[in-house]
């Protein structure tokens, strides 16, 4: 009996590499038909014979993976908020491999307006009362007895050259420098699919700046393969003469950024690349900043993750829109004047976070280690003249302050809760040292003995929501800071308690469609520090008072328009 039970644990042994290697994984992005990510998205894994399968969830760029899955045939369902389910039929799945199954998300309207004449109540049963097909005659739309509406999509046509395009134009005021870009500028993206699996987009932001044409020109591409994602970016920034104190020089950058991110093992995520950047701006400067993360998960619902940045991330993308304008403080490098020449900030960020979820709360704890050099830190108003170390920019009212560098470690805690379907809470608390006022008020001379770096304190809440009966995407938050701080405490945070400093909204608003203006078109407000809150005045040498803050107030609106 204790021989026959040895080989038996001994063929158990042997057998379990060769189960594990025959498992395979299925993973993809999901994104709505204008090509926004979409971030918490259900994404159910199933077999045909069963409904109970693995259920994932799309982080922020859209993106989910299951593991660990035998082979087989399977069907992909993902599920959003004020989205159709999309499903996707017939996934075969080999021993050890990967498959790529992106998806993308319709609204009923956006169905509906695709759906053929009524079936003849004579005609024979089809295995649905309604079918919506496209040009390739593949089933897309189904209505079920008793169920949701699903729409179906089978794998993409090889040879897809679907090109998809958004013109927006959005203007600010500069209100004596409290403001955005003072004259209208006019954001476009156009997005066209290559061979089966890649895409290639080109998009900018083009404005004026005292009559003088400025803004950013961006090409990607992105190649979608079964393992990885390798992508590539290049990045044309041209803005007019900030002003006589560095004699009317230009100011232009080109930046290349190479990015890949792929799974190993089935459970470690690799999202990893390097950004170059050339500035010409009366010498050329070159910066090179890598930015890499490991992420583990060591369960469904339990992730560890590295991760480091030499930048910091755009709130924007976050919301699904980017409104930036092309200005020093928002686009690409930050720059300064340091002794009267230009100094690219150098920053590296090195953090280590633990995430956990538990239903539909997702529970995030992060310890993390900032290092700058030739910090910038934000002004609002014109110091044209007073300082070797200060950079005007006539574009947005705004200016950079060069400031020697800050050494810190700190520590976040975030907790997001899905209220519903259409609401999601977040609260966010972070910790950690910034550069700070010691007073609130002084003189632009007094100013190098006025800033210093001590620990403060940050707290923030932000509620995200959609409106079903008018299509109302919203987001509204506030981030409150302890103490004169100049910079955001954590400001490399890229958790979903990513946020704006003080009170800040966004509203995205569809607009009803024309027969004059083809394609979607939607309303964009964009406040943020609405209360203009944080500012620290300072008495500049000719008797006019500027502000150093660490977010200006910006009001921006405008039109969308997706084609």
């Amino acid at each position: 009996m204790t021989r026959k039970l040895g080989w038996i644990i001994v063929v158990l042994l042997a057998g379990s590499p060769a189960f594990a290697a025959a498992t395979g994984g299925i993973s993809g992005y999901v994104k709505n038909t204008s090509g926004t990510p979409q971030l918490g998205a259900v994404v159910e894994i199933f077999t045909s014979a069963s409904k109970l399968g693995t259920v994932v969830f799309t982080d922020a760029t859209g993106f989910y993976s299951a593991d660990n899955l035998p082979a087989g045939t399977y069907q992909v369902k993902v599920s959003a908020a004020s989205f159709l389910p999309s499903l996707r039929e017939g996934i075969s799945l080999r021993s050890g491999a990967h498959v790529l199954v992106n998806l993308t998300l319709n609204t009923l309207s956006d169905a509906l307006t695709l759906l053929p004449a009524r079936r003849n109540p004579n005609t024979d049963p089809d295995d649905w009362h309604w079918t919506l097909r496209s040009p390739a005659n593949r089933p897309i739309l189904r209505i079920f007895d008793g169920d949701p509406v699903v729409v179906m999509s089978q794998q993409e046509n090889k040879e897809s050259h679907e090109v998809k395009a958004r013109v927006a134009f959005i203007a600010g005021s500069e209100a004596d420098g409290f403001g955005g870009a003072g004259e209208m500028t006019t954001a476009f993206t156009l997005e066209k699919s290559l061979f089966s699996a890649g895409t290639l987009s080109f998009n900018g932001d083009i404005g004026s700046a005292n009559g003088t044409p400025a803004g950013v020109l961006r090409a990607s591409y992105v190649h979608h393969l079964d393992n990885s994602a390798p992508a590539i970016t290049i990045t044309y920034r041209h803005f007019a003469s900030p002003g006589s104190a560095v004699q009317n020089s230009p100011y232009g950058a080109i930046g290349i950024t190479t990015s890949d991110r792929m799974t190993i093992a089935g459970f470690i995520d690799l999202d990893y690349g390097a950004d170059m950047q050339s500035l010409e701006f009366a010498k050329r400067v070159t910066s090179v900043r890598p930015f890499g993360s490991v992420k583990v998960h060591l369960s469904p619902d339990m992730v560890v993750e590295y991760r480091y940045a030499t930048s910091a991330p755009n709130t924007r993308a976050s919301k699904g829109y980017d409104t930036a304008p092309a200005d020093l403080s928002e686009s690409g490098p930050k720059m300064a004047l340091a002794n009267g020449m230009p100094e690219v900030e150098h920053a590296r960020h090195q953090e280590v976070s633990v995430s956990r979820r538990f239903k539909n709360t997702n529970i995030q704890v992060a310890y993390y280690a900032d290092l700058l050099r030739n910090a910038v830190l934000t002004g609002a108003g014109d110091p044209s003249g007073y300082s070797d170390n200060v950079l005007p920019d006539v574009y947005s009212g705004t200016f950079s302050y060069s400031y020697p560098g800050l050494s810190t470690t700190g520590t976040r805690f975030v907790v997001e809760q899905k209220i519903s379907g259409d609401l999601t809470v977040t609260a966010d608390y972070s910790t950690g040292g910034v550069i700070s006022s010691q007073t609130s008020s002084g003189t632009w001379q007094d100013l190098p003995s006025m800033l210093t770096t001590d620990r403060q304190h940050s707290l923030g809440a932000k509620v995200a929501g959609y409106i079903p009966a008018t299509k109302t995407r919203w987001v509204t938050s506030y981030r409150w800071t302890s103490g004169n701080a100049l910079l955001p405490v954590d400001s490399f945070n890229a958790s979903p308690g990513q946020m704006d400093p003080y009170f800040s909204i966004f509203i995205r608003q569809p607009l009803p469609g024309t027969s004059l203006v083809p394609g979607k078109m939607e309303a964009v407000i964009d406040l943020r520090n609405l209360l203009a809150q944080g500012y620290v005045p300072i008495m500049g040498q000719d008797g006019h008072t500027v502000y150093l803050v660490q977010s200006a107030r910006t009001l921006r609106g405008g039109l969308a328009f997706t084609f």
